[in-house]
This record gives C-alpha cells, structure tokens and sequence, in this order.
C-alpha cells in the first residue's frame, strides 16, 4: 500500500516534468517570431527591493509557475507577440525576490511595490544598448495558480543625449499555475 502511494507521488511529479518538456520545447521553437527575445530581454538586471514588502509576499508565490501571457493590447502589434508560453522561477534570498526565465536565461531581481493579501504587484527592467523594457506585473495568487496583467514598456533611447526616442507598450493578460514548490509537492 505504501509502495502504491509513492509509485502515485512519483507518476503525478514525472507527468509534471514531461509537461514542462514539451513546454519548453515548444517555446524554444516559437522563441524566434519576435525581436522581444533579443539580448535587452536577456540582461541581467538588478533592482533594489523594499524590504517589508518582501516579507509580506506570500510564501505559496515562491517555486517555478508555468505562464500563459495573452495580448490584451497594444500600440505596436509588429513588436509583441499575441500569445506567449514561460516558465517563471520565482524565489527569495533574504531580502531580495527574483525571477528567473530558464527559457531566455533572464534572470533579474524584482522591485516588490504593493502586496496586500494575495495581490501582489512587482517590477522589473532590462537594459540593452539601446533599448529600455521595464514589466510591471500585478497578479492574485489563488493557492497553485494565479490571474493577473503584465504592462510593457519599451523605450529606444538615443545613444547621443539618452533622450527618448520612441515607447512602446502592450499589456497581458496573465494565467500561471504552479507546477514545482512545496505547495505542489504537499498535495
């Protein structure tokens, strides 16, 4: 009876990971239809993060999300893709909170600016030559998934005077669900 349970625990982990293959599978192939997935999403980019917000954020956000990105709207239809698929690895040393994309091999600390209950609100930038992103998330974690919108802005700044020349923005729609973390794992 015991070994039956862990063969189960085993199977419901092993169909996770599968599922996770084929999704960065299919994101590896489709990672090419825009300019998004250029060396300005990849920079490292380190922010300062508030500290008591940090030690508000609820524990169940922490862990690796699968994340379903939907384009509610946009002024530059030819720069953001309608619909895009990420793993997010959302985690906590100390006082800093990070997101790491194994998918872009993005990596980059995140400014907590709002969390009350199971709302929570962060942003963070990526700086390329030329290019400025800066994502501001707001989501509402419901135990192992969460809803919410993701809004872009993609400034191109003169390497002149640093002026800004154009902006560019668009805003997701966000599903994520929890596919590693104590959470999953407790069930």
């Amino acid at each position: 009876m015991i070994r039956q349970g862990y063969l189960i625990v085993f199977m419901k982990i092993l169909k996770k990971i599968i599922l996770s293959f084929f999704i960065i599978i299919f994101v590896l192939i489709f990672m090419t239809e825009t300019d998004l997935n250029s060396s300005m999403v990849k920079a490292d980019t380190t922010l300062k993060t508030g500290i008591s917000l940090v030690d508000n954020v609820p524990k169940g956000l922490f862990g690796t999300w699968r994340v379903v990105a939907v384009l509610e709207k946009t002024d530059s239809p030819q720069v953001f893709r309608n619909k895009s698929s990420d793993l997010w690895n959302l985690s906590r040393n100390n006082n800093v909170m990070n997101l790491c994309n194994p998918f872009t091999g993005a990596s980059a600390d995140l400014s907590v600016e709002f969390v009350e209950g199971n709302v929570i609100k962060f942003t963070k930038e990526g700086i390329s030559d030329d290019k400025k992103l800066t994502d501001t998330v707001e989501i509402k974690l419901n135990g192992n998934k969460f809803t919410g919108k993701n809004y872009l802005t993609l400034k191109t700044i003169s390497k002149i005077d640093n002026k800004v020349l154009n902006v560019q923005s668009a805003v997701y729609v966000l599903v994520g669900e929890k596919i590693s973390g104590m959470s999953v794992l407790d069930k």
